[in-house]
């Protein structure tokens, strides 16, 4: 029985430059793209405070949605940590549920190390945490996020933007 609630939602990717790593997912037939630039995160990054700016895309295949993450400053974070140590790559699987503090009991209860958790600035609460044993080798980190409005909103958003998508305008900057 897993902890985690629901299927996989999001499969999730650190990379060094955002423009760069769309195309090759454009060519796999993934997309629209959706950009964010600019986002500010404040979060407890291993137990201390963390603020850092990123960009991302989202877009779908199917149900499963694809989220690129790039830092756009060099503050220590979960993300310059993971390109440290791996290089640009798969970093997360992301689950999202309907009790974000029942769940994040339900992981700390299990060992799990909550390496990063986001606070509520943009509009839903995330998480990352290390798997245990054999679970590691799977993801590097599990993403637990609350399944609010602005999540369920922006997920269908992006999910009906690829249902019928024709390749065209394959990158969407959203916000300013």
């Amino acid at each position: 029985m897993s902890i985690l609630p629901g299927p996989i939602r999001q499969i999730g990717y650190i990379v060094e430059d955002l423009d760069a790593a769309l195309a090759p997912w454009i060519e796999l037939g993934v997309g629209p793209f959706f950009v964010m630039r600019g986002i500010p995160i404040r979060a407890q990054y291993r137990g201390q405070p963390c603020e850092v700016t990123i960009a991302m895309a989202l877009a779908n295949s199917g149900e499963m949605q694809i989220e690129l993450i790039q830092q756009e400053d060099d503050t220590p974070s979960i993300y310059t940590e993971f390109l440290k140590a791996s290089g640009p790559g798969y970093h997360q699987l992301a689950y999202w549920t309907d009790d974000f503090d029942a769940t994040m009991t339900s992981v700390r209860e299990a060992g799990w190390e909550v390496v990063w958790l986001g606070d509520e600035d943009v509009g839903t609460r995330f998480a990352y945490a290390e798997p245990p044993n054999s679970a590691a080798r799977v993801s590097t980190v599990i993403e637990i996020m609350e399944d609010n409005e602005i999540t369920s909103g922006m997920g269908k958003f992006v999910r009906d933007a690829a249902v019928d998508w024709d390749g065209t305008d394959p990158i969407r900057v959203l916000g300013g």
